[in-house]
C-alpha cells in the first residue's frame, strides 16, 4: 500500500487539559479508538511550551500539569473529516494541525 495518500493530525494539549473531568488526551484517544481511526499515539513531553507561555520542563513543573502533550493520528481524508468536528469541540482552546502525508509502508487497515 506504499504511496497512498493520508492525513495526519497533530493536537497540542497540556497534561492539565480535561474533558468531562478526565484527562483530555486519554479521552481523545478513547474517542479515536471508538471511531476506528487507523492509528493514534500520545506523546508526553519532557519540555516545551504552548502559545506564548514560558518554557516548562519536567524539572520545573509542579502538580499544575503544564507540560505539553501531543496527540497524533493518521487516517484517510474522509475519516479525518468525520472525527475533526468532535475533536475541535473537545480541544476548542488548543492548536490542531492537519497535513497531507504519504503512507510509505504499512496500511490504514
Amino acid at each position: 500500500m506504499a504511496g497512498v495518500m493520508a492525513v495526519q493530525v497533530t493536537m497540542y494539549l497540556t497534561e492539565g487539559d480535561s474533558w468531562h473531568h478526565r484527562p483530555l488526551h486519554l479521552e481523545i484517544l478513547k474517542y479515536l479508538r471508538e471511531e476506528n481511526v487507523a492509528g493514534a499515539v500520545v506523546f508526553h513531553s519532557v519540555a516545551g511550551f504552548l502559545g506564548r507561555t514560558k518554557v516548562r520542563t519536567a524539572h520545573l513543573v509542579e502538580a499544575g500539569g503544564d507540560l505539553p502533550v501531543i496527540v497524533t493520528f493518521v487516517d484517510a481524508d474522509e475519516h479525518v473529516n468525520r472525527v475533526l468536528p468532535k475533536l475541535r469541540e473537545m480541544a476548542a482552546h488548543r492548536l490542531i494541525v492537519r497535513e497531507n502525508v504519504v503512507i510509505e509502508q504499512g496500511s490504514l487497515d
